[in-house]
């Protein structure tokens, strides 16, 4: 079976956007990353904490890797202008989490002569560079960049330069995107979000009762923000102007409300959106208002609200004749789903592989479920033979 081009375009979009909303639930780990100090107020209760994490860091780790290759594959023209332009986001995200990977590493170690708080730091810097630089990152895609791109520059081959497609216009190369207020909105919404799914997760993982009481004072310290944010960069999409794309001439221009038409042009979208909002409100509300016994729920149902709503997002985005990279610079080098993608052929064969990415989700979740088997204390860490 062949599909169309069209169809194998928007399929790649829903898989991309997949895994960008899994990542972005993931990203507890950095927002726990960020607690170390306000919920673990002795060595050992740090342990716990990052012994928690520990476990978990590299789900998150290897989903960006695998968000980074499926867009790499299927949509090259995104790879290299954003990759390519606005390195400096990329880098220091990168930066962040080579500094986790090694502070998990030797935080514990016999031989770790700059002491567990140097490495405790590297862990709180890569949980607030992480989150703000994606989020802002991420917003880009309704706010647009500075970028301009000329295909017929790859058969220009006079001149000293080597022959570039993609030009970055913006002076910063990308972190000039983190000067705008409502890509920050997002940023910082995605930083209290992983902050809030952080404490969810404690809550369902830790055994430990002075813990427990200022994991639970901390989530409505940190949910309120992060509604507020949120609210803010959603309602002000919403109502702003968006980047259109004419079907037949891919002529790019300036839509007023263009995201809203969008939400109710494509009603499945809405109604991801609005059933990931209420699940992540409920699996905010449960812990606060509820008994010990579903306070350690709530996780679960913030954790699928919020892959439901990136996802809602990430297609509003892209979908309905909208360019999801869009550009400030010079409207018609925005990237669409049309524009941008790889050939039928790439596209059909990546298809064939992403059959097997159910198999996969299973293995996480076995993986993760072993992992934890049991809640985790104190007398649990002193019988491993390995601590982060």
């Amino acid at each position: 079976m062949t599909l169309s081009y069209d169809i194998l375009q928007h399929y790649w979009w829903i898989i991309v956007s997949l895994l960008g909303a899994i990542l972005v639930f993931l990203m507890f780990v950095q927002g726990g990353q960020t607690l170390l100090y306000t919920i673990g107020k002795t060595n050992d209760e740090r342990t716990i904490l990052v012994n928690l994490l520990g476990r978990k860091w590299e789900f998150t780790f290897t989903t960006l890797v695998t968000f980074g290759g499926a867009f790499f594959a299927s949509f090259p023209l995104f790879y290299s202008t954003s990759f390519g332009g606005a390195y400096w986001v990329w880098m220091l995200i990168l930066l962040g989490f080579i500094l986790q990977a090694v502070s998990y590493e030797y935080r514990s170690k016999a031989s770790n002569f700059l002491g567990k708080r140097t490495f405790e730091s590297f862990l709180l810097l890569n949980g607030i560079l992480a989150p703000v630089l994606i989020g802002t990152a991420v917003a880009t895609f309704f706010t647009g960049s500075q970028f301009s791109v000329n295909l017929t520059n790859i058969t220009n081959l006079t001149g000293t330069k080597m022959p570039v497609i993609s030009e970055w216009t913006g002076p910063a190369h990308g972190l000039e995107a983190a000067l705008n207020v409502q890509n920050l909105m997002l940023g910082l919404a995605v930083l209290f979000l992983s902050r809030v799914l952080a404490l969810l997760y404690f809550m369902n993982r830790i055994n430990h009762a002075e813990m427990m009481e200022r994991v639970k004072k901390q989530l409505l310290l940190n949910a309120i923000p992060f509604l507020v944010f949120f609210l803010i960069f959603l309602i002000w999409t919403l109502l702003s102007s968006g980047f259109a794309v004419n079907p037949e001439t891919g002529v790019v221009s300036m839509e007023s409300y263009k995201y809203l038409h969008n939400l109710i042009q494509i009603p499945v979208v809405a109604v991801i959106l609005l059933l990931g909002v209420a699940l992540v409100l409920l699996g905010i509300i449960r812990p606060l208002t509820c008994f010990e016994k579903c306070s350690t729920k709530g996780i679960w149902g913030a954790g699928l609200g919020t892959i439901l709503t990136v996802f809602a997002l990430l297609l509003l985005a892209g979908f309905n004749n909208t360019a999801y990279y869009p550009s400030t610079y010079d409207l018609q080098s925005s990237l669409t789903l049309k524009n941008s993608s790889s050939s039928q052929y790439t596209l059909m064969a990546m298809s064939y592989v992403s059959l097997l990415v159910p198999f996969v989700i299973a293995y996480i979740w076995v993986a993760w479920r072993s992992i934890d088997n049991q809640k985790i204390d104190m007398k649990e860490l002193n019988n491993e033979s390995h601590l982060y």
